[in-house]
């Protein structure tokens, strides 16, 4: 069967953390309140780190996949399945499944595993997917996640938002 593919999310300045780009407008459809916000991170250094409007909740972090990446995350997940992993059952975590869907998982977790923090807006998309599968495994909410309409659209929405010919 092949595999579930979305259109990649542009890792831009200045596609996601201007206002009214993609990261605002991606929030807003996903039902997030606009408390919430991307900014870029320019380095972990004291003097840039300072630039970062407080609070924040949540580090999106951005690397290229490479060869001896795939190496350590196989022999990672290997080592999980053989010998098992002790996570908090308050940790929301989905398996990635779909091909290019990294940035909206990324941001999925991260709006999940604050949820304290969060101000949903009445009708929010993701305010109901998360409600939804909070109790699955992190493997049925990736399937759930494939068949999610709502927020397929929005990260197919944003996905245009980008630069890249």
């Amino acid at each position: 069967m092949e595999p579930h593919r979305w259109l990649p999310l542009e890792a831009n300045p200045d596609v996601s953390a201007r206002p009214g780009r993609w990261g605002a407008a991606f929030l807003k459809q996903l039902g997030i309140h606009p408390d919430w916000q991307f900014v870029d991170v320019y380095g972990m250094e004291p003097e840039l780190l300072s630039m970062v409007p407080r609070p924040v909740c949540a580090v999106l972090l951005l690397f290229p996949i490479t060869e001896k990446y795939e190496t350590f995350r196989t022999e990672e997940e290997e080592r999980i399945k053989a010998k098992g992993q002790d996570v908090k059952s308050s940790v929301y975590f989905m398996k990635q499944t779909i091909n290019n869907a990294c940035g909206t998982i990324g941001l999925i977790h991260a709006i999940a595993n604050n949820r304290d923090k969060m101000n949903f807006e009445t009708n929010s998309s993701l305010k109901k997917f998360l409600e939804d599968s909070l109790s699955m495994t992190p493997e049925e909410r990736a399937k759930y996640l494939e068949t999610y309409e709502a927020i397929r659209v929005t990260h197919e929405s944003s996905a245009h938002e980008g630069q890249t010919e």
